[in-house]
């Protein structure tokens, strides 16, 4: 089947282990001095090592894989001990993996095996059954899981004046491919680099992030020929000579490498401008926002 797993640059693997640690699953080992995938089964695609890798050599791509197994998984870390087995629960609740969950509680109660439920996250989902119909066939990036706030989100009538909103959007094209570094709009500019799902999350993302900004969208998953956006933000910052970037991203794992470029690119270039991060939630708020 084909499906979000992850993918290992081993010329940039200098071999530290760090993702072993942060791979609760145990899909990695280092052999021969690098990080290695050593099975499709083990690894549920959902990006835990990625943070955990200093050196951005572990990355996300869609390809023929075996499907994850949530019971062999189990299986496989019943020696590693309980603490172990609570991260590995809690990093798919972080994700609303609802149905591994199920799956592993269950096996956890079939082997008589106790584990402190207490230290469990499941406050997150008190109405499991609730999420079934909506999580039982998704498998995979959690940028691709359907999501539905309509029953958490107010309606604008009941928020908002129903008055037409106000675009802050300054130029066109706003697309990373297709805009030209170069233009008068980018010119001591400060940028907003945002993902393509940013604005559709975000009620208030043209009032309170894109307003005196100008703007480049890219998506750090789906986008093709992205070695060119790393020469288009070294020339906004050395040649245009943009103030600062803001880079805004979703809470989804595929998201990290946009803010991973925008980095690179600041270090890159010659002139050096600040770099904001974002993070924002799939419900549209802020998460957290720092410099980096």
């Amino acid at each position: 089947m084909k499906r979000t797993i992850i993918k290992i640059d081993e010329d940039l693997c200098d071999g530290c282990g760090l993702c072993v640690s942060g791979c609760h699953e145990g899909a990695l080992q280092i052999i021969d001095g690098k990080a290695r995938l050593i099975s499709d089964l083990f690894c549920d695609g959902l990006g835990a090592c990625i943070g955990d890798c200093p050196l951005d050599a572990i990355s996300l791509e869609e390809r023929e894989a075996e499907p994850y197994d949530e019971i062999a998984v189990m299986e496989r870390m019943r020696d590693k001990g309980e603490k172990t087995i609570i991260a590995h629960l809690n990093h798919l609740i972080d994700f609303n993996e609802i149905t591994y969950v199920k799956q592993g509680l269950k096996w956890l109660d079939d082997n008589n095996i106790n584990i402190d439920k207490s230290k469990l996250k499941l406050h997150k989902i008190k109405d499991m059954d609730h999420h079934k119909k909506e999580e039982k066939t998704f498998s995979g990036c959690p940028g691709s899981m359907q999501k539905d706030f309509r029953a958490a989100v107010p309606s604008q009538t009941d928020t908002a004046s129903t008055a037409s909103q106000v675009s802050e959007l300054k130029q066109w094209p706003v697309q990373l491919h297709l805009v030209n570094p170069g233009a008068s709009f980018f010119k001591n500019a400060d940028l907003l680099l945002a993902a393509d799902c940013v604005a559709f999350a975000m009620g208030n993302f043209h009032s309170d992030y894109l307003k005196n900004k100008s703007l480049a969208i890219a998506c750090p998953k789906l986008d093709s020929n992205k070695e060119i956006y790393m020469d288009k933000l070294v020339a906004m910052i050395e040649e245009a000579k943009i103030n600062t970037i803001t880079v805004m991203i979703m809470e989804v794992p595929c998201c990290s490498g946009l803010a991973q470029l925008a980095k690179a690119a600041a270090e890159k270039a010659k002139r050096k401008v600040p770099v904001k991060l974002i993070n924002v939630a799939l419900d549209g708020t802020i998460k957290n926002e720092n410099w980096i």
